[in-house]
Formats: C-alpha cells, sequence, structure tokens
C-alpha cells in the first residue's frame, strides 16, 4: 500500500507544527506529514483500555520489565509521524526512550482500540509506520467483535500471529508465559 501523502502542494506537517495544536479534546496525529484528527473515545472504548492497561500495568510491574503507558501520550517516531496509541509498552532495554515531553522513538508493543472512524487507519496506515519504525508488537482490539489480533515485525512489515475472539486466553508472544483471560478485557 501507497504510504498516505498530502495533496500535491499541501504543507507536510511536522512535530513542531504538533506541538501548536490546541488542547481542545480532540486527538491529533500526524501520519507522514499529514494531520488525523479523532474526537474522545467513547466509554466502551475506554473500558476496554482501562482493563488491558491494568491487566498490562500489573504484570509488567510485578516482574520489572519495563513501562506501560496509556493515550494521550504522544510517541514521535520521526519529524512526521506523531501518534497517540491507546496503550503503549517499552521494555528495560529501551526505557531511554521516554523524555520529559514523549516517548522519542518505538515502543516494543502498541496497542490500538478499534472503532469506526479509526479502524482502517490503526489497521493499514499505522501499522505500516508502526512496523517501518519498529515496533515489534502490535495489537489491534475490536471491543464490538471482542477480538484482539496480535501482529509481530518481520521486515519492517507486521505479519499476524493469533486472533483471538471472546473470552479465550491470550498468551502474548512478547510476554512468554503470561496468559491473559480476554472476558476481563471485554467486562464492563
Amino acid at each position: 500500500m501507497a504510504q498516505p501523502q498530502p495533496p500535491a502542494g499541501e504543507i507536510i506537517l511536522t512535530y513542531e507544527d504538533y506541538l501548536q495544536f490546541p488542547d481542545d479534546g480532540m486527538r491529533y496525529e500526524i501520519l507522514e506529514g499529514v494531520l488525523y484528527m479523532t474526537p474522545a473515545p467513547v466509554p466502551k472504548h475506554q473500558k476496554v483500555s482501562i482493563n488491558l492497561e491494568f491487566l498490562l500495568y500489573a504484570y509488567v510491574t510485578a516482574h520489572d520489565l519495563g513501562e506501560v503507558y496509556d493515550a494521550p501520550i504522544d510517541v514521535v517516531l520521526s519529524r512526521t509521524n506523531v501518534t497517540q496509541p491507546d496503550i503503549i509498552f517499552i521494555g528495560r532495554e529501551r526505557l531511554d526512550r521516554i523524555t520529559a515531553k514523549n516517548v522519542s522513538g518505538a515502543p516494543d508493543l502498541v496497542v490500538e482500540i478499534l472503532s469506526p472512524s479509526t479502524s482502517q487507519t490503526d489497521r493499514l496506515v499505522k501499522a505500516q509506520i508502526y512496523a517501518r519504525h519498529g515496533v515489534s508488537y502490535y495489537w489491534l482490539l475490536d471491543p464490538d467483535k471482542q477480538e484482539l489480533e496480535e501482529y509481530v515485525s518481520q521486515d519492517g512489515t507486521f505479519t499476524l500471529l493469533n486472533r483471538h475472539q471472546g473470552k479465550a486466553v491470550f498468551h502474548p508472544a512478547i510476554f512468554p508465559g503470561w496468559e491473559i483471560d480476554l472476558g476481563r478485557v471485554w467486562a464492563g
């Protein structure tokens, strides 16, 4: 798939432009220099995010594996790629990427929770950008279908490892030995 490009004659936006955007409750991201804007997530989206983040944070903290963050947090992958993933994990080896203002570089894991307004961007545009910039694992969660897709980066693209639905038990490749009861993620 071709990279998103601004229309001819349009300005390519950078992180410096991003810093000038208003704090108005909208979610701004710059992908390949193009502005993407979405409204705040709906409660169902937020509940799934909180449930997963709680489980992930508890596991990562108990095993001293690194840091877990949730949106809004700026992940600056390049001057023209600034994202706000729903949840990220940064392993101990990459903790130097956490700065006072943002995460500068690829997290080990990015989690995006799909909504009708973001699904295509998360699946196509962001997936390509994340893989190209060194994100190792990418999880897509669909609250409506109660489905989790687990991807791993191979040669700069993501390959689907697993797809789980409903109350399945998920064994994340990034965390060998850990089990996630997806029923707890969808609860609420």
